[in-house]
């Protein structure tokens, strides 16, 4: 514990989030010390949704899956799971890939087939910050980025704004990309209507409409909807079965049957063809037939958490879904303490927000553990501790 509190007090006095990555890779155990979504006693993982491990029933599936080579279109696992994804959206046809990463990069690429054409995204989007510039790099797109508001929209009139003139000087706008939810804003929900007039306003301008769904299932439960229901308006989504719903990896894109042809020849070329991954795609059938209710489990558990940070006079941002964002003086010093005591959460800027997000490894007992720790961690610093931060 103690070389633990040490190299995070190292992070906190300046190393970069590459040595914090290092750090973190480097430390033993895994989510709660189990597999089964009970608490362990080894720690709480509350980094993000994506540390969970698959449990015994999600192992089972994968070890039974009936396999082909999915390359030449012979696995019917994956060919189920693509079916599944896609009619539950609302669309024709899927694509499993191995990330949400790579399936927004597939949909960018699929979308703008000319290279100097733009892309419309949020500036706090994850397909901007958070994916290196792929889509620039790999596909020849350019970024045009508009504020995000605190609920995690884009105001629609910045859209319109920034629509250039037809004219060789400029790039050409093709596309508009929606988070739901958004997650640097703290895991925020885009409504029903707020879509409806985003996919109105991509219709009168020309431009196509892509949702980066890779908590799309939280907002489905919070807002108690029919999938196709929040994704009627989109021309592709892409979701993600490895962050709430507990699968180890993938993503599934979705769209008009055309689109969906084209974007799987481009996922070749960027080396996403797989083999006998039904092993993982049965992993993904197995999470939406047993985890997707039970986010709301986590919604509950962040809003558990979110309380009692008020309560004791932290600044936290209003919880949505199951991400949880709030601010401490000498964040950095406190999370590591946090950590060498088995609570891992993430200091996100160095130095005052902090995230946690409760996954299905985390049970309400955990929250408490959590709140109890973080109001020891507060008082051993001292009062000035309690003082509210905002942004």
């Amino acid at each position: 514990a103690q070389a633990i509190l040490a190299q995070a007090q190292k992070f906190a006095h300046g190393y970069t989030r590459t040595h914090f990555a290092v750090m973190v890779a480097g430390i033993n155990g895994h989510a709660n010390g189990v597999a089964n979504g009970s608490s362990g006693n080894i720690v709480i993982d509350m980094r993000s949704d994506t540390v969970t491990q698959p449990t015994a029933g999600m192992r089972e599936a994968m070890a039974q899956a009936v396999v082909g080579d999915d390359v030449f279109g012979d696995d019917p696992t994956v060919q189920e799971l693509e079916k599944r994804v896609a009619e539950m959206l609302g669309k024709e046809a899927g694509l499993f890939v191995s990330s949400g990463t790579q399936g927004n990069l597939l949909a960018v690429g699929t979308h703008c087939s000319g290279r100097g054409q733009e892309v419309i995204v949020g500036q706090d989007s994850h397909i901007f910050f958070y994916e290196q510039g792929g889509s620039s790099f790999l596909m020849g797109v350019a970024f045009n980025t508009v504020p995000n508001l605190p609920d995690g929209t884009i105001n629609l009139d910045d859209v319109r704004k920034v629509i250039k003139p037809d004219d060789p000087h400029f790039a050409a706008a093709k596309l508009l990309v929606l988070e739901n939810t958004q997650n640097k804003m703290g895991g925020k929900v885009l409504t029903p209507d707020y879509m409806k007039k985003a996919g109105a306003l991509c219709k009168e301008l020309g431009l196509a409409l892509h949702i980066d769904g890779a908590r799309l299932w939280n907002a489905i439960v919070a807002l108690d909807l029919a999938p196709a229901d929040l994704c009627r308006e989109a021309d592709t989504v892409n979701v993600c079965l490895s962050k709430g719903l507990g699968a180890p990896i993938g993503s599934v894109l979705v769209g008009p049957a055309d689109f969906i042809k084209r974007a799987r020849r481009l996922r070749k070329a960027l080396g996403g063809g797989m083999r006998q991954v039904g092993i993982l795609a049965a992993a993904g059938l197995y999470a939406l037939d047993n985890n997707l209710k039970r986010l709301k489990d986590d919604h509950d558990n962040a809003k558990r958490l979110a309380k009692g940070f008020l309560d004791f006079g932290l600044d936290v941002t209003p919880v949505d879904t199951n991400m949880v964002f709030w601010h401490m003086d000498d964040a950095p010093k406190i999370v590591a303490m946090l950590w060498a005591s088995g609570i891992r959460v993430l200091c996100i800027d160095g130095k005052t927000r902090c995230r946690a997000v409760p996954n299905m490894h985390t049970s309400a007992v955990d929250i408490d553990k959590v709140i109890e720790a973080v109001a020891d961690a507060l008082k051993s610093e001292g009062p000035t501790q309690k003082r509210a931060r905002s942004d």
